[in-house]
């Protein structure tokens, strides 16, 4: 096996690394060395020719050098990583998938005294006034992907920590990868391959829970809930089902009563957690039974659509629909955990995984051009399933990348009284696209980007959006195939859900629509630019037509 060391500089993962090769006769494998054999120069003489940059491009390549994982049960290889190369979401794809990650875990302090007596240079702390501010926000920004790996301390006696190591080996390789665990204001986020069932029952079993409450859906149950009710029972840990309507139907009134009611049948505490299994229209429903049921009990996320993973599930928005508009019943209600496992997105219709990429078009928009980018090079094979996209992290950076920019903005306003209202780009009209369609027959992502298509065009008209963004935004929609067609709806229906629209302030809707590297709010878009925006998108006959998407991956 590969045993992958990772952690802040100064945490001994190469000293470690050594001795730890020497006793199981391994290889050692040294990333920064690697760097510097290939660049026939020193890490600090590349950070000041190439800059950051251009180090974690030669880092990149270092890491696809070490090549495939040894899968023997012995170790073969011991890899010490540099600080920040398990930041680069591809890098610890490949330095975690099927390999034993171990974070070496030193205090700020020590950390700082640790450098001060280093030879070796750092570039991204040396010369600081105060080095351990440095290596604390280093910590910050870093601690999310270290957490992913199994945690030691490395501030023990070398022996102490190598003896310590020596018990994780004897384990093997973890038959599942964790990406991403993160403890934020917002709920803990755990992001993985085949993470589900274990991270459910550690975060049950964080709540001494007596049993475990599923509530899921038909397709969601058959895909993932079975499988994780059987682990659960496994474990010795007893698991009450409830099953909601599949799809939209779920976000009624009438559909949160009955399964209130099966909660207190089934007498349901105060203090025991649901634990929500479904996409984006299930986890709005579980979250706000959980929001109301006894005045409020834990909720634990489990998305298993893509479009939940990387949106939906993060936020603690709750709701259900009424005939006037979509979510117009709902609550604030944060989850304790949310646990995104992308192995079961490999089961998804193509369509859904098509449809989700809406909303991680949205995202990119709104400011990362990271995601813009990943979505442009392999968004389609991500839509279309292809194993490529799977194995080589693609999916998995689409839902990091996308879902920790949403626990961002979330994080800065809660309650969406500010900038959170950034993220719905694309929403208003695709949210009554969908009303006017009566929430069957258009997926909210499909909805989402005819949304975004109609924002595009007004910040275009408006002097907002500069050509070269719109024409990017249109060619991205373009490539993943998002709609490419028009839409029969009723315009008066369009414009009645627009009316209800939650983001109204002062009698006037507040639009969100691109800027040249972001998005800006805008409550001055005159009503004849809105109906050009519908033109762009209905087809001409539309008025009153029943619904008939021309959506690409149907």
């Amino acid at each position: 096996m590969d045993v992958v060391l990772v952690g802040l500089p100064g945490s001994g993962k190469s000293v470690v690394g050594k001795r730890l090769a020497q006793r199981h006769d391994a290889s050692f494998v040294d990333l920064d060395e690697l760097i510097e054999r290939d660049a026939h120069r020193s890490i600090p003489e590349i950070f000041a020719s190439e800059g950051e940059v251009g180090f974690r491009q030669r880092e990149r390549a270092a890491v696809m050098e070490i090549g495939a994982a040894d899968l023997d049960r012995h170790v073969r290889r011991v890899i010490a990583t540099g600080g920040g190369t398990v930041v680069d979401p591809r890098n610890r794809w490949y330095l975690y998938h099927n390999r034993l990650p171990i974070w070496l875990d030193v205090p700020d302090e020590a950390l700082a005294a640790r450098l001060r007596r280093s030879r070796n240079v750092r570039p991204l702390v040396a010369g600081q006034a105060d080095p351990v501010a440095t290596i604390r926000e280093l910590r910050e920004r870093r601690e999310r992907f270290y957490a992913a790996a199994t945690r030691v301390s490395g501030t023990t006696d070398l022996h102490v920590v190598l003896d310590a190591l020596g018990l994780l080996v004897e384990g093997g390789i973890p038959t599942s990868t964790k990406l991403v665990r993160a403890e934020t204001s917002i709920g803990r986020f755990t992001l993985g391959d085949r993470v589900a069932s274990t991270a459910i029952l550690a975060a049950l079993r964080q709540l001494e829970a007596r049993r475990a409450i599923l509530v899921s859906e038909p397709g969601a149950w058959a895909v993932a809930g079975r499988t994780l009710q059987a682990a659960l029972e496994t474990a010795e840990l007893p698991a009450e089902v409830i099953l909601l309507p599949r799809g939209e139907p779920a976000k009624r009134l009438s559909v949160v009563e009955r399964a209130a009611r099966e909660l207190a049948r089934r007498h349901v505490e105060r203090g025991e957690a649901i634990v929500a299994v479904g996409g984006g229209a299930l986890g709005d429903t579980a979250g706000f039974l959980a929001a109301t049921y006894v005045r409020g009990i834990p909720l634990i996320h489990v998305p298993t659509t893509l479009v939940a993973q990387l949106d939906s599930s993060i936020g603690g928005k709750t709701g259900v629909d009424l005939p006037e508009g979509k979510n117009l019943v709902g609550a604030f209600h944060q989850p304790r955990e949310i646990i995104t496992d992308v192995s079961f997105l490999a089961t998804l219709p193509i369509r859904q995984r098509r449809a989700a990429l809406g909303e991680a078009t949205k995202m990119a928009v709104i400011g990362d051009n990271r995601l813009f980018t990943l979505l442009e090079t392999d968004g389609d094979a991500i839509a279309r399933g292809e194993p490529a996209a799977f194995a080589s992290g693609a999916v998995a950076e689409l839902v990091e990348r996308a879902a920790w920019a949403k626990f961002v903005v979330v994080h800065d306003d809660e309650r969406e009284t500010g900038g959170r209202i950034h993220l719905n780009l694309g929403h208003s009209i695709g949210h009554a696209l969908e009303a006017a369609a009566g929430y069957r027959g258009l997926l909210h992502g499909e909805a989402v980007a005819y949304g975004l298509r109609a924002a595009t065009l007004i910040g275009r008209e408006m002097g907002i959006t500069p050509l070269e963004r719109a024409e990017r935004i249109g060619r991205l929609l373009d490539r993943v195939g998002l709609a490419t067609g028009r839409l029969a709806l009723s315009r008066p229906a369009i414009l009645a859900a627009l009316g209800t629209d939650k983001k109204h302030a002062g009698g006037r809707l507040r639009w969100v629509l691109p800027s040249d590297t972001g998005v800006v709010v805008r409550s001055d878009v005159p009503d004849a630019l809105v109906h050009a925006a519908l033109d762009a998108i209905l087809a001409p006959e539309a008025a009153g037509m029943p619904l008939a998407p021309a959506t690409a991956g149907a």
